[in-house]
Parts: C-alpha cells; sequence; structure tokens
C-alpha cells in the first residue's frame, strides 16, 4: 500500500513537472510567432582585439577557446568513473561534453575568418552543447525516459535553428533555442530535485558572466589598456561554466 502510494505520488510530480515543460515551450513557440524576423548584423563579426600572434589572425579570440576543449576531454575522462550512471543522463553528459570540444573547434575556426559563413560551424556546436545539457538535467531531474527522448529532439532542433538562420537569416528560432534553454534550467533547477544543485548555479552564473563580457567586449579592452577583450574573456567564462558542470558530475 505504501509503495503503491508513492509510485502515484511519484508519477503525479513527473505528470506536473512535464506539464510544466510543455508550458515553457509553448511559450517558446508564440513568442517566436508574433515576434519580427532578426536579421544577424554584419557589425558582429568586428571584435576589439584583431591583434594577429604566431602567424595566428585574431589570436587572442582564437586561442582563448582552447578552454573549452580542454574542459570537455576533461568530462570525458569523468565520464569513465562514473559507471552508475543510467544511459539518458550518461548520453546527456556525453553529448554536453563533446559539444564543449566542437565549440572550441568551431569558434576557433569561426575566429580565423568571422563571417556568417564560419559563424555556422561555432552556433552548430553551441547547438550540441544546450541540446546535451538540457537533456540532461530532465534525465536526471524529471525523468530518464523523457530526457533520453528529448536528446535527439533537442539536437534536430538545435541545428535546424542554425540551418534555418544560414538559410533566411532570421535567428529567432537560434536565439529561442538558446535563451529558452537557458531560462528553462533555472526554472527547472527551482522546481525539481538532483544531485549537484549548487554546481547548476556556478555554471548559470559563469554563463551569465559570459554573455556580459560578450556584450563589453570593446569598454573590457579598452578598460584593460588592450590586453585582453570582453569576447576573449566571454570564451573562457563560457568554458569554466562548462567546467562546473563537470564538477557536477565529478562531485556529485
Amino acid at each position: 500500500m505504501f509503495t503503491d502510494k508513492s509510485s502515484a505520488s511519484h508519477q503525479k510530480t513527473s505528470t506536473g513537472r512535464l506539464k510544466l515543460l510543455s508550458g515553457l515551450a509553448a511559450f517558446v513557440c508564440l513568442s517566436f510567432l508574433v515576434s519580427q524576423p532578426i536579421g544577424q548584423p554584419l557589425d558582429y563579426h568586428q571584435f576589439a582585439d584583431q591583434r594577429p600572434a604566431l602567424d595566428i589572425a585574431n589570436a587572442a579570440n582564437v586561442l582563448s577557446n582552447l578552454p573549452f576543449i580542454l574542459v570537455g576531454m576533461l568530462g570525458l575522462v569523468w565520464m569513465r568513473r562514473k559507471p552508475e550512471l543510467v544511459s539518458a543522463v550518461r548520453a546527456g553528459y556525453v553529448t554536453f561534453f563533446a559539444g564543449l570540444i566542437l565549440t572550441g573547434v568551431g569558434s576557433g575556426y569561426y575566429h580565423l575568418a568571422p563571417d556568417n559563413q564560419t559563424l555556422i560551424w561555432d552556433r552548430l556546436a553551441m547547438t550540441v552543447c544546450f541540446a546535451g545539457l538540457v537533456a540532461l538535467i530532465i534525465a536526471e531531474r524529471i525523468d530518464p525516459r523523457t530526457g533520453g527522448v528529448a536528446l535527439p529532439c533537442l539536437l534536430i532542433t538545435g541545428v535546424a535553428t542554425v540551418v534555418y538562420w544560414g538559410w533566411v537569416d532570421d535567428l529567432r528560432p537560434y536565439l529561442l533555442f538558446q535563451f529558452g534553454a537557458m531560462l528553462l534550467l533555472p526554472v527547472m533547477i527551482l522546481r525539481t530535485r538532483g544531485p549537484g544543485t549548487r554546481w547548476l548555479w556556478f555554471a548559470l552564473l559563469c554563463y551569465l558572466v559570459a554573455k556580459v563580457t560578450e556584450m563589453t567586449d570593446a569598454h573590457v579592452y579598452d578598460l584593460t589598456d588592450q590586453l585582453i577583450s570582453g569576447h576573449s574573456l566571454k570564451h573562457v567564462a563560457a568554458s569554466m561554466s562548462g567546467l562546473m558542470i563537470g564538477l557536477k558530475l565529478r562531485y556529485s
């Protein structure tokens, strides 16, 4: 009798959480329908620090992507020490860490010659990260089966948003996918229970720092007397966000 009540309570809780996710997804879709198309500003590619070094164009913005690769590789190594993880959670972690490695490569490639064509590879890699992280949290804190189904759906959706942008120059789907994912995470953290909550908050904090430094690229460059730009710091802060997810895996 006790087991039946416990099972029913768990099922009711999971259903409520799934309704929450469905409502948020509907809100994101509605936002897309009522908004106007957003094109890619051409001045986006004009970064403050364009200095070459070691025969590398835009060296600081290129080389500051190395932490993504290092953190991704470290995360995959830590994965080998967690054989007890359920398959859906493991798939989320693997996708996320692989996405970090791809982001380091894609962003580095983009910054060698910044334009809309090379930016595609940067954004494709980032959608892999977002898809892996959201699916991981769903599998870990809501329902493993739902997380397992969500992962391929999120990957396909993420790639489709980048393809759509590259095809018609409309950033709305990509922006909704990225910021929708990052808005969804704190809601899930607050409304659900699971391991490593503090590391998730640290990850979101680092991501926020990354967005702030990205938006203040030239200001940071001037404030540091042209030592480092905001965009280079963005890469470091974003990779530290990935490291927080790795530490969550390692110590949870």
